[in-house]
């Protein structure tokens, strides 16, 4: 069934992937962004700029949709340490809003790391011990879509999206691979720790053959679970001249975070085609590509990029109306598709 399918936060990561494979599959795609983290949006999908606290502006795109698919947000511990207020505003009470005002197929992607750690392999009935401001806020949000979403718990992603959208190199096996192609050296911190992986496209998969259906509930979307050392000799064997040095763990670097993805292969029919090499070899080709400038750029990281270019007062505490996005993309068009991240916007 062809759907009217509206991407909050499209523009990003997990967005670049799913926009692409909802479009493939015929759905009619609409792209809502504020554009944080890229200048413009350059793929062909319909697309508006704007704010998911422009409650008003946003609500008359929701009314548009068959389904909507939200994952703005803002993203990983360090950024959300940065912006506390912002990060509950944007994770959790946006969140209690959809849930109250939107009445269509809502997909959702939540963190496994929600979880905490733990001896065993976990499943999608182990209780959440969120550890983070950021895990708070995604459990949070998972409280006020109980019984009206898919909610996706994802392992820590990899990978790229597509040929034209930014990687993110604050993600382990992104980070590995690339600091063996620019530096040759990995610093592992214990090592002895497991953490579960999955690609980012076999995650916008699952979203976008959902958006469809009425199935709703958590669900661990996990490929691999591997010991962080074990992760390093794999990124060793693709880029043979990388040294790995082991360090003693600190306390963010123990216990273990391996999930058990059965209930989504037998519920949503989660086949991954991705592996943790495919990744590794992805982002060592692209690195030795060279259309990236500077691999090293903190464009690449949330955190690190927040950092050096701190947000502005006027997005920080918009009026209802925004007027930091006022004026640019006011109504539905389309994307240029111009150019891609390989042009060097650093």
């Amino acid at each position: 069934m062809i759907q009217r399918v509206l991407v909050v936060g499209g523009a990003g990561y997990v967005g670049s992937a799913v926009t692409d494979l909802l479009a493939e599959a015929g759905h009619e795609v609409r792209v809502y962004d504020c554009l944080l983290w890229e200048e413009e949006y350059r793929k062909p999908h319909a697309f508006v700029r704007g704010d998911i606290r422009d409650r008003d502006r946003l609500r008359a795109h929701l009314a548009w949709a068959d389904a909507v698919i939200w994952l703005a947000a803002l993203v990983a511990d360090g950024a959300c340490a940065l912006y506390p207020e912002l990060a509950v505003a944007l994770n959790a009470q946006s969140l209690a809003w959809l849930a109250r005002s939107y009445d269509g197929r809502i997909i959702f992607p939540s963190t496994s790391l929600a979880y905490g750690v733990s001896d065993g392999v976990l499943t999608e009935d182990a209780p959440l011990h969120p550890q983070t401001l950021y895990q708070e806020t995604k459990v949070a949000a998972e409280r006020h879509l109980a019984g009206r979403a898919l909610v996706v718990r994802l392992a820590t992603l990899f990978g790229l999206a597509d040929s034209m959208s930014r990687p993110r190199f604050d993600l382990v096996p992104n980070l590995f691979a690339m600091h063996a192609c620019t530096d040759g050296v990995l610093t592992v911190h214990g090592g002895q720790q497991f953490r579960g992986f999955c690609y980012v496209r076999d995650v916008a998969k699952v979203m976008a053959d959902h958006v469809a259906t009425s199935v709703t509930g958590p669900f661990n979307l996990c490929t691999e679970n591997e010991r962080i050392i074990d992760l390093a000799a794999r990124v060793q064997r693709h880029i043979p001249s990388t040294r790995v040095d082991v360090r003693p763990a600190d306390r963010s670097a123990t216990g273990d975070v391996r999930l058990d993805s059965t209930r989504a292969r037998r519920e949503l029919g989660f086949q991954p085609r991705y592996t943790l090499d495919d990744g590794i070899q992805q982002i060592r080709d692209l690195v030795a590509s060279g259309r990236l400038k500077d691999a090293r750029s903190p464009r690449y990281s949330n955190e690190a990029f927040l950092k050096v270019h701190p947000l502005s007062q006027a997005f920080l505490s918009p009026s209802h109306s925004p007027s930091h996005l006022r004026g640019e993309g006011e109504n539905v068009g389309v994307g240029s598709k111009s150019r891609g991240f390989a042009d060097g916007h650093q």
